[in-house]
């Protein structure tokens, strides 16, 4: 598997990166953010549980759900009724920048990556605090077009 193109050459160890943001790098857990790190696009739990068949369901949900309060994971809802989970590009404090939009094909149901492409600002009501994007650009890959 390809890695994803925005993970940095200098990237810290897994057990590392785990450990920076507080979560105990198990061998589970290291499975399953392994399998994050190695996929070329967004995945869902579904694909991690036919990759990782040997591990519970309830231990992928509670790992996930784990990674996502440690802001180790994005989660992108692309529409498909499937969550998809990707780890954050950035391994400092987590931040609006480092969102970025997806593409979601509509025919084959990949949703992949535009990492080089900048999430257009969207101005808020005073007040108002941004916490997470979810942008998702739908229509048909290359492949189905």
């Amino acid at each position: 598997m390809l890695a994803m193109a925005h993970h940095h050459t200098e990237t810290p160890s897994h057990p590392a990166l785990l450990e920076a943001r507080g979560v105990k790098p198990t061998a589970l857990r290291l499975l399953i953010f392994r399998t994050l790190a190695e996929s070329s696009r967004p995945v869902s739990m579904g694909d991690i549980e036919r990759r990782l068949d040997t591990v519970d369901k309830s231990t992928i949900s509670r790992t996930l759900n784990l990674f996502l309060a440690a802001d180790l994971i994005h989660a992108i809802e692309d529409g498909s009724g499937a969550v998809k989970y990707e780890p954050c590009p950035a391994h400092h404090a987590h931040s609006l920048a480092d969102m970025h939009p997806h593409f979601h094909c509509t025919a084959c149901g990949r949703t992949i990556c535009l990492a080089d492409t900048p999430i257009p600002p969207t101005p808020l009501p005073p007040g108002y605090r941004a916490t997470a994007v979810n942008y998702v650009v739908k229509g048909l890959c290359p492949n189905c077009a």
